[in-house]
């Protein structure tokens, strides 16, 4: 039964009902020696804490899709298969366009917000570039199965969670169709597929979205395999002017980091509450070493490229959690790179989905226009915050000022 959805929910429920009904129905109709009463009844006691406890768990882990399966919470999944030495640009010499078409399975993936907005389907990919052998989850738009669109080769977001988190948790816990399929339909945000790659492939670990010889290449599983099953799959435009990143805490830093290091497959990425240096992460493979954490830093990236990419970044965070980091970027960024970053009040909520939920169309909506999918400005996304505080209209319009939101501390 998996960790995530109803079904293991109801039976939570049904089991913290029972073992709190248990010892009042039974502590004083209960006969024999003192010694077993008393075992008996802190057994009760102990069954009643753990199943409490577990449906604790249980709500909190549907709210931020944590950990998807038991694999996942016990720290004994490993997708990885093999983790051969890919060289700088991660394909190992391999010639991409040569690679044969194959053509995917799919099925209706289950869980919290799986099925809304039409339908989210899953599938089991073999990377065969990065031997990495995970899920990956698509969400088709409401235009790809229109007839006017028969010929039409959609944009394509990939979405990145947090650490520990779920490749679901875009659908879920961020609601992410629901809140973008009546934009999508309206005209307001380009109909983009949407694609979420399992990024926990490590028991335990972070992988920072590194490709480390001999352990992990989540880079390559990311920018190479994951983009190549979908344009094989899906009329899915070529990258990179139509390909963007997006990941809120670890996964926003994979996010920049996957863009800056590959402006030739990606051109624009969203950072939620991300930071630069790996080390913000520390369970992050790519925070092991300084050599490491230099390698995968998307700060010294930038600051190193032999000539500015034609990417564009936007970051939101709060002091000390996302905004110094986009404004150290946007401080060193040249043209063509842009960087658009937006501070958050620390009265916005903090580091949790709650934070991150409500600015969904916003950075959709700024996607769809640094993509060049629209040629109307969204009009919700100023260049300059206002000062319309700490509200969640603000925050979902990227207008929260940094004056108004110390005023509100």
């Amino acid at each position: 039964m998996s960790l995530t959805g109803t079904p293991f929910l109801y039976t939570t429920v049904v089991l913290s009902v029972v073992a709190l009904i248990l010892p009042l129905v039974l502590w004083s109709r209960m006969r024999g020696p003192k010694a077993v009463l008393a075992a008996a009844r802190v057994l009760m006691l102990l069954f009643a804490q753990a199943t409490a406890v577990t449906l604790i768990f249980v709500l909190v882990n549907n709210q931020n899709n944590l950990y998807d399966n038991w694999a996942d919470l016990l720290g004994t999944g490993n997708h990885v298969q093999q983790a051969a030495n890919l060289g700088q640009d991660g394909t190992g010499g391999i010639a991409l366009k040569r690679l044969p078409k194959v053509k995917q399975a799919f099925t209706a993936a289950d869980g919290p917000g799986m099925r809304a907005a039409g339908g989210v389907e899953v599938t089991q990919l073999k990377g065969r570039v990065s031997g990495v052998n995970a899920e990956v989850y698509v969400w088709l738009p409401p235009q790809y199965h229109e007839a006017k669109y028969r010929n039409h080769r959609f944009p394509v977001v990939e979405l990145l969670p947090g650490y520990p988190g779920s490749a679901k948790a875009w659908f879920g816990s961020l609601k992410v169709t629901e809140q973008l399929e009546p934009l999508m339909r309206s005209g307001r945000v380009a109909p983009f597929i949407l694609v979420a790659p399992r990024t926990n492939l490590l028991a335990g670990v972070d992988t920072g979205c590194a490709n480390i010889p001999g352990t992990v290449n989540a880079d390559s599983w990311l920018s190479i395999d994951v983009p190549k099953m979908v344009t094989d799959n899906f009329r899915a435009a070529a990258a990179p002017a139509n390909w963007a990143v997006a990941g809120y805490s670890a996964g926003a830093h994979c996010a920049v980091k996957l863009a800056v290091a590959h402006p030739d497959r990606y051109r624009a990425a969203i950072s939620l509450s991300g930071y630069n240096d790996p080390i913000g992460e520390r369970n992050s493979l790519a925070a092991q070493s300084v050599a490491l954490r230099e390698q995968n830093n998307p700060y010294l990236l930038l600051r190193k490229a032999a000539a500015p990419p034609r990417i564009a970044l936007y970051i939101s965070g709060e002091s000390g959690d996302g905004y110094q980091a986009g404004v150290a970027l946007e401080q060193i960024a040249k043209a063509p790179t842009t960087v658009h970053v937006v501070y958050l009040p620390r009265s916005a909520g903090g580091h949790n989905m709650a934070l991150w939920r409500p600015q969904v169309p916003t950075v959709f909506e700024w996607l769809t226009v640094n993509m060049g999918q629209s040629h109307v400005r969204a009009g919700t996304t100023p260049l300059e915050p206002s000062s319309a505080g700490s509200t969640h209209a603000a925050l979902a319009s990227g207008s929260a000022s940094r004056a108004g939101a110390v005023r509100k501390r």
